[in-house]
């Protein structure tokens, strides 16, 4: 198996020291998404999430720190960021289950098992569509090799009835992210994320439910950033923002 040098990693503090992260030095690193995504899942304790394409275990450990009692399972193709998840699972001390496979072959690494949630952060890039990255596991995560209506195929194949699917991703890929829902989930609810007051979105969350019937939501953008520019970008999140990164809150979701 391909690991990482102990040199080649750091450790890095998450939630205000409440969750740590072994992540490479290069190659991909988490950073702000996958908080985000963690804390819009509605998560209860006692409830089940599988973290699709999970990396090192930054969205599922950043929701089992806001959620103490709930129970993930991440599913990684990659076996050297696979092993890292092991390591900050138990890094960490939650009951989080990182696991060895492939979202394109319907995870059927879980075969048989169901959740109440499921979340995913799948690469942002249409294959071809951005400059090749030079490490492998970066290239992984950022560049397409599987359709997103294949993430969402197999995401609606392992929710629990009424269960709730969200993710992550570019505005621009919109169009693929409801025609993936199309027959597989409904009751669609979509959250752009704007980084600054006046600033076209250009990433969003979707929030959606298997058997769900409610008509299509679009909220107002959530906006990331103030629009106080001398503070630098990792000092002037809004007011929401900055409770999920520093208090673990739960993204704040647009009432019905």
């Amino acid at each position: 198996m391909v690991s990482f040098a102990p040199e080649d990693l750091s450790r890095d503090a998450f939630l205000r020291g409440r969750m740590w992260l072994y992540q490479p030095k290069s190659g991909y690193r988490s950073g702000l998404d996958p908080v985000l995504l963690a804390a819009a899942a509605p998560v209860l304790p006692g409830q089940s999430v599988l973290d699709l394409g999970c990396g090192v275990g930054a969205a599922a450990l950043c929701l089992l720190a806001r959620v103490p009692g709930a129970r993930a399972v991440g599913l990684e193709i990659q076996p050297a960021y696979h092993e890292l998840a092991l390591r900050n699972a138990a890094e960490n001390g939650v009951d989080f289950r990182p696991v060895l496979g492939d979202v394109a072959d319907g995870a059927r690494a879980l075969q048989g098992e169901n959740f109440d949630h499921v979340i995913a952060n799948p690469p942002y890039y249409r294959a071809g569509a951005h400059t090749r990255a030079s490490d492998a596991g970066r290239q992984t995560a950022l560049g397409e090799a599987l359709p997103l209506a294949e993430w969402i195929a197999t995401a609606a194949r392992r929710l629990k009835p009424r269960g709730f699917f969200h993710m992550i991703q570019r505005a621009d890929r919109l169009p693929d992210m409801l025609a993936g829902c199309a027959g597989r989930l409904g009751a669609l609810e979509l959250l752009p994320l704007a980084a600054r007051p006046g600033r076209a979105p250009e990433l969003v969350i979707l929030r959606a439910r298997k058997d769900g019937r409610a008509p299509f939501r679009l909220h107002a953008p959530l906006v990331l950033h103030s629009d106080d520019r001398s503070l630098g970008n990792g000092k002037n999140y809004s007011p929401a923002i900055a409770a999920v990164q520093a208090d673990a809150a739960p993204l704040p979701w647009p009432e019905a």
